[in-house]
């Protein structure tokens, strides 16, 4: 069956049942990706998914089923298990299928054209070839991805909800070993996008850089420093944390910004935004997962709480309106919270070729200290419900207002809620990391670094 079939024997069947309020839920998916390994194809695959997720509301409680299978059978089972699952909820707290009446902004599809899968191949293998023409030191090991993927997302609901998005985007991973003295360095780039705006010299260029750029690092004695955290590993500090801004979370005790709406938690000039239609977004929405309209919005602005971001069940609790921000991971999820396009909005107008450059002017106003270019350990080494982190890093020297020698080896240390509020200078230089969280660089001044004794 189509879903438009199967959405209508659903329906039918709710009825037969005497439902009177649920939800249809509805993904589908085409992928296709490549892998190269020295200058050969290691691994192609292409995959089609699809799955629907049942939701009714009996006595205020919410039921679920899910299936892959869109038969006449199973749209039947569907619903009874539903209706038998919403009958065994024990959870006093009240469940909402949303009302139709808001105003939703036109989807917004992309333009961009599905590659074939010689196209997707000769890409990768493009992007393999720079890389070993980027420095005669990258060596076997060094591997590039390329890939695409189409997605729809349906909702239809029994108040009248009858909506539908659809999202596509490439992707590449760029991933270079060199050698040198013996040693061996990685280095990493990632874009999202288009493909056909992927610049393959100019990616490769830059993680080979990135690799090259750690030859010869040394360590660093343990101390206070003026630390400059480049636009990519703030945006994932901010990708880490992002779950302390979700409703969900502060009702369940696991955020400290419970109840801190319209209190100052970060520096002046700090405005965090929740937009799911920016405009290089590789996730556009016009609707959350509950058919809730969606819209940009600054969760902190000028350093000031604003809100947190919620779902139908989260804004009740809170007696106030929904964010638009009900998240479903996947088609058979429940029903969460959860950003779009997560960003910390820069200095000043971001130019299309700052994101990803050297922070000049930061560097200048740090004089000295440590430019913090890679994060690691991030789910070990930090808290979202205390905001302490201890995060092994590299990065380099300042010295003098410039980017000096290599380091590595060291640990940052510090908390996300304090960081917030004593960041000193902000850059123009947004980027993001996975597309969907940004930043841009910032200096921090009186941060713990642990390193030689």
């Amino acid at each position: 069956m189509t879903y438009q079939e199967f959405k209508e024997a659903v329906i039918r069947y709710a009825r037969e049942n005497g439902i009177a309020d649920y939800e249809l839920y509805y993904t589908e998916s085409e992928s296709a990706s490549v892998e190269i390994y020295q200058e050969e194809v290691k691994g192609y695959s292409t995959q089609n998914s699809s799955g629907v997720c049942f939701r009714c509301v009996l006595d205020g409680k919410a039921g679920y089923a899910s299936t892959e299978n869109c038969t006449e059978e199973e749209a039947k089972s569907l619903v009874l298990r539903a209706l038998d699952n919403a009958g065994s909820i024990e959870s006093e707290e009240k469940a909402f299928i949303h009302e139709k009446g808001d105003r939703y902004a036109a989807p917004e599809e992309s333009s961009m054209t599905q590659p074939t899968g010689g196209e997707l191949t000769d890409a990768a293998l493009a992007l393999q070839k720079e890389l070993y023409r980027a420095d005669q030191r990258v060596t076997d090991g060094t591997q590039a991805y390329m890939a695409y993927e189409a997605e729809k997302y349906a909702l239809y609901n029994s108040n009248g909800l009858d909506l539908e998005d659809r999202v596509k985007s490439a992707m590449c991973y760029a991933m270079p070993l060199v050698a040198d003295s013996g040693e061996m360095y990685d280095g990493f780039e990632m874009k999202l996008g288009d493909m056909k705006d992927f610049d393959i010299k100019a990616i490769a260029a830059d993680a080979v850089e990135d690799a090259v750029a750690a030859i010869g690092a040394g360590s660093v004695p343990s101390g206070k420093y003026t630390v400059v955290f480049s636009n990519k590993t703030m945006a994932t500090l901010l990708m880490t944390y992002a779950s302390v801004f979700s409703a969900e979370a502060a009702q369940k005790g696991m955020s400290l910004l419970n109840g801190k709406e319209g209190e100052k938690i970060a520096a002046d000039f700090i405005t965090i935004v929740d937009d799911p239609s920016y405009h290089n977004s590789v996730m556009k929405r016009s609707f959350d997962g509950e058919g809730v309209a969606t819209y940009a919005k600054n969760v902190v602005e000028d350093g000031v709480l604003t809100t947190l971001l919620h779902n139908l069940k989260t804004a009740a609790n809170a007696g106030v309106k929904s964010t638009g921000n009900a998240g479903r991971p996947s088609y058979a999820s429940v029903i969460g919270v959860s950003p779009f396009t997560f960003y910390i909005r820069p200095d000043g107008e971001v130019g299309e070729k700052t994101a990803g450059k050297v922070p000049e002017d930061l560097l200048r106003k740090a004089d000295n200290g440590i430019y913090v270019t890679e994060l690691t350990g991030l789910h070990a080494g930090a808290s979202a419900v205390t905001g302490d982190f201890s995060l092994s890093a590299r990065g380099f020297l300042i010295a003098e207002g410039a980017k000096a020698a290599p380091v590595k080896n060291f640990t940052v240390s510090g908390n996300f809620f304090d960081l917030l509020k004593s960041v000193e200078v902000l850059g123009k230089d947004l980027d993001f990391v996975r597309g969907t969280f940004g930043s841009p660089s910032m200096l921090i001044r009186n941060l713990a670094i642990a390193g030689e004794e």
